[in-house]
This record gives C-alpha cells, sequence and structure tokens, in this order.
C-alpha cells in the first residue's frame, strides 16, 4: 500500500521524462528525495545549469514516506554528542538542524508552496523509570547548548509518561506538496528532472565527471550523490561505515479531535505520533516496528503492533493506510555530508540521516550548495564526510564486519533440503537443489520466482522478509522484490531470474 503522502498527492504528481540523449550540465544530482530536489532548486536558483535524475518516480522512497516531523529533536541525542565528540560540535548540530526549520519556512513563504505546513511542539518521552535520568540529562545538555527545552510529564495522547523533553517551535508537512512544488521552480528555473533514469555507474574524466544511465551519459564538473545509501561502492567506503534501519507506519482516523504536537518515545518498542491533514480531516500517523535491515525475523505482526498501539488509544479507529520506510545510519550516528571522498573532488554525498532527513535534508542541501558555490559553511565540520576517525561505537562496527565477512561466502552457508512443495504460497524459502542454493518464491497461483539469493552490490547473502515480500541484505540494506528487481539502494543491479526443471 501506498503511503499517506504518495496516496494523497497521485492527482498533483509532476510527470518528468526518461533521458533519452546524452547531455552537459553544471551539476548532475542522482535521485530526487528532498535532498536531491532541495540542493537541485538551491542551485538552479544561483543560475547553475541543473539536472536531477531518477530511478524511479520522484520521492517515492524515503521522502515519500516519512513522518515528515520537520525537528531537531532526534531522540535523546545532545548529551551523547557532548559525552561522545564536543559542546562545541553538539551546538552547532543543534543550529544547523534549528535553521533548517527556518529556511524550509522561508522557502515556503517565498515560494507561495501550500503543503500543509503547521508549527508543532515535539515531545521526546518515556514510560520506563530507568530513562528517567537519561531525559533529564538531555535536558540538562540542551539547556548548556542554550536551548530551553522543558521537562514534562503527561502528554496530551491518551499514553502514560513518565518524563519527557520538550522542544518548542518545531513544524511538520505534507513532503511531497513540497518536492512537487520545488520541482516546478527548478523547472522554471531552467533546470531539468528526469524519472525512470537509473544511473549505473558514474567515472571522472579530467576535470569532469559522466554519470552513465543505461542508455544515455550526463556530462558535468560537478556530481552530487543524493541516493539515500551511495550507490558508488569505493573511495568513500561508506559500506563500511553504515548500515540500514527500517519501520513501519500506519495511518488511522481515530473519529475524534487530535491534540496538536509530534511525539516519539526514547526506546524500543518505538512509538512516533503526529496529527496530519488528509481529505480535509485531522488523522492519526502511528509510527514503529523498527528493524535493521536484511534480520532474519517474523515481520508478520509489524503493523499488527501498530494497530494495537492505535486502538489502545482510540478503539473505534479505522486504517486507512500502512507503509514502510528505510534510511541509513552511520556508526558514530552523525550524517555524512559533503565531499565524496578525498579523491573525488567535486562530487558529492548526502547520507546517514538516521530517520531525521526533514531537517538533515536541508543542512545537506545548504552545505553542497555552498560546497559548488565556494563558501564557506559554518556547519561542515559536524557533518564531514570524509571523516574516518577512530569509530566510537567499536561493538557495532566489529559487528558488522563479522556479518559482512560470514555472509560473503555463501558455500558456508548449511541450508536444510527442501522440496518446493515446503514452500507455501505468498512465501519463500532458501533452499538447496543439487547442491546449489536458490531463493524460491511461490505466489498464489504456484508460479515461482527463483534467485541467487546473493546482492548484487557486494555479495552478502539476502534473508527474505515475509510481510514486504523481499529479499533484503543484513550487510548493507539492499532490498529486491521477489521477482529480483532492486528496491533499494547500495544495490543498483537487479538479480537474475533463474529457469529450473521441477521433477
Amino acid at each position: 500500500m501506498n503511503s499517506l503522502w504518495i496516496d494523497s498527492c497521485k492527482e498533483i504528481r509532476p510527470k518528468f521524462p526518461t533521458l533519452n540523449e546524452n547531455i552537459n550540465v553544471d551539476v548532475c544530482v542522482v535521485g530526487s528525495g528532498l535532498t536531491g530536489i532541495t540542493c537541485a532548486y538551491l542551485l538552479s536558483k544561483a543560475g547553475l545549469n541543473v539536472c536531477v535524475v531518477e530511478k524511479d518516480e520522484i520521492a517515492h522512497h524515503a521522502s515519500g514516506n516519512t513522518t515528515a516531523k520537520i525537528t531537531s529533536g532526534h531522540g535523546l541525542f545532545y548529551s551523547y554528542l557532548i559525552n561522545t565528540f564536543s559542546e562545541e560540535l553538539a551546538k552547532a548540530y543543534l543550529e544547523a538542524n534549528e535553521n533548517a526549520i527556518t529556511n524550509i519556512k522561508s522557502i515556503i513563504d517565498e515560494e507561495n508552496i501550500e503543503c500543509d505546513f503547521e508549527w508543532q511542539d515535539n515531545y521526546v518521552f518515556t514510560n520506563d523509570e530507568n530513562e528517567i535520568s537519561k531525559i533529564k540529562d538531555e535536558i540538562f545538555a540542551l539547556n548548556k547548548l542554550d536551548y530551553k527545552a522543558e521537562f514534562i510529564e503527561k502528554i496530551d495522547y491518551p499514553i502514560n509518561i513518565l518524563a519527557g523533553v520538550k522542544y518548542s517551535n518545531q513544524a511538520q508537512f505534507n513532503p511531497l506538496k513540497y518536492v512537487y512544488a520545488l520541482c516546478k521552480r527548478i523547472e522554471n528555473n531552467s533546470g531539468h528532472i528526469y524519472e525512470n533514469s537509473k544511473v549505473i555507474d558514474i567515472k571522472q574524466s579530467g576535470d569532469f565527471y559522466n554519470t552513465f544511465t543505461n542508455s544515455n551519459c550526463i556530462t558535468s564538473k560537478y556530481v552530487v550523490l543524493a541516493t539515500g545509501y551511495p550507490i558508488i561502492n569505493f573511495n568513500g567506503f561508506y559500506f563500511l561505515k553504515m548500515y540500514q534501519e527500517a519501520s513501519y507506519l500506519i495511518a488511522v482516523d481515530t473519529k475524534c479531535d487530535l491534540p496538536t504536537g509530534m511525539y516519539i518515545n526514547t526506546k524500543s518498542p518505538i512509538t512516533s505520533l503526529r496529527n496530519a491533514i488528509y481529505n480535509g480531516k485531522k488523522i492519526l500517523l502511528v509510527g514503529g516496528s523498527n528493524f535493521k535491515v536484511g534480520d532474519e525475523y517474523d515481520f508478520s505482526n509489524a503493523y499488527k503492533n501498530l494497530e494495537n498501539t492505535a486502538k489502545s488509544m482510540y478503539p473505534n479507529c479505522e486504517i486507512l493506510f500502512r507503509w514502510k520506510t528505510q534510511d541509513c545510519i552511520s556508526l558514530d550516528k552523525i550524517p555524512y555530508i559533503g565531499q565524496y571522498s578525498l579523491t573525488s573532488p567535486n562530487m558529492y554525498v548526502a547520507t546517514g540521516f538516521k530517520k531525521w532527513g526533514m531537517t538533515t535534508s536541508n543542512v545537506a542541501a545548504n552545505i553542497i550548495t555552498d560546497k559548488i558555490l565556494g563558501k564557506e559553511n559554518p556547519y561542515e565540520f559536524v557533518f564531514k564526510s570524509t571523516r574516518f576517525h577512530p569509530i566510537k561505537n567499536g561493538t557495532e562496527f566489529t559487528n558488522m564486519l563479522k556479518q559482512t565477512v560470514s555472509s560473503l561466502v555463501i558455500d558456508k552457508f548449511k541450508i536444510p533440503n527442501t522440496t518446493i512443495n515446503d514452500i507455501q504460497p505468498e512465501s519463500a524459502m532458501k533452499v538447496e537443489i543439487n547442491g546449489t542454493k536458490l531463493g524460491i518464491y511461490k505466489d498464489n497461483n504456484g508460479k515461482l520466482y527463483v534467485i541467487k539469493p546473493i546482492c548484487t552490490h557486494l555479495g552478502c547473502e539476502l534473508n527474505w522478509n515475509n510481510l514486504d515480500k523481499s529479499w533484503d541484505c543484513p550487510c548493507h540494506g539492499s532490498k529486491f522484490s521477489y521477482d529480483g528487481k532492486s528496491l533499494y539502494a547500495p544495490s543498483i543491479k537487479d538479480l537474475d531470474l533463474i529457469d529450473i526443471d521441477i521433477d
């Protein structure tokens, strides 16, 4: 099912051509989410010749499946930043995100964009006694950073809490209405946007880059990789520094008035709440069921758990939408924004937003725009993408490397023998047939879709996600449909379907 945003904006969705010729531009932006579109908007407004190239439809990945909270309240994060890095860095991170809220509102006002923007307070709360001290530590940290955070002990939703942090003057909006309006401004500024134009490679040629789609080439001085997870493997080595996490969301009609404010709790199971406008009425968004992409797990209750949360608050509520999203998380929890690598001048990247992409996308677009225009940005040092200092989160880094190495060699896994008849309709198994390991999905009509369960990114063994009906990579978060189509970066190549004879 589509997200609330995608469904509610289908009548106003602008359509763009597929790239069908070789072109030359100043800047090639790869990826059409909030980061790529905002960057293209700012650069085209500055007079540069810009194109955006998207493998699917505009903003239909993370940006079209978000909760769309425009906030600096990224969980309990500022005490972590102070303790792990410095007060200076924490303050700059906070200022960058607070400025992003102001920047977004300024763009909306300047361009007269109708996108259901509303000022809202944001709350990070807990109902766990062991987390109360962490809430107090976070407020102390924010006060040190000259931010007036408030301690709270109740919220307006029918949920009992013990403590929380209130961030005032935050916001929410409809992200696709915002993105679609920016797309029109980009075209008005003589920029170009191409859909259904999959980038398969980027090569440096002297002072320029050649960005290749399946049949054409874009030559540019600058390239911006805004694909969520970078699709170029080496030089930057982001596959060693990040993983992907997914979560599920529902939208419900509560049949009653809803309070204002945006809410998220501090630890698993995550509960994220906000209201939104649908058909002129306020409805409730409930998010959670977080998991690391590729984990072997039974996901069948992911939506059910969210529905139970909604019905515990509003027993008569009606489920309107269900959808899923995923995003990259860096090992030190700070996004990577800036030059792609030390050996790739004029190629820029923005990734690792840890599902706080509404503000971070604006931060990224401004940093990258300033870099291309030769301006200093006061927040670049916080997000420096070429950093590879000793990893603070050593345990997670070690586990990730172990998982990658063990997954690369598929033959070392022992998979029980089974038969095709053991696979139930609309489910899949990894099986061994004549010494060859295969991933087999059976649809309702008994048709089989057979793939080699090896990720086309770096060769890790895929696991089956029984809710999304997808093959997921536990190493770097690529996802493939049951028939092998690449759904999420960093993979860009589909899995090959295999023809087999069944006795």
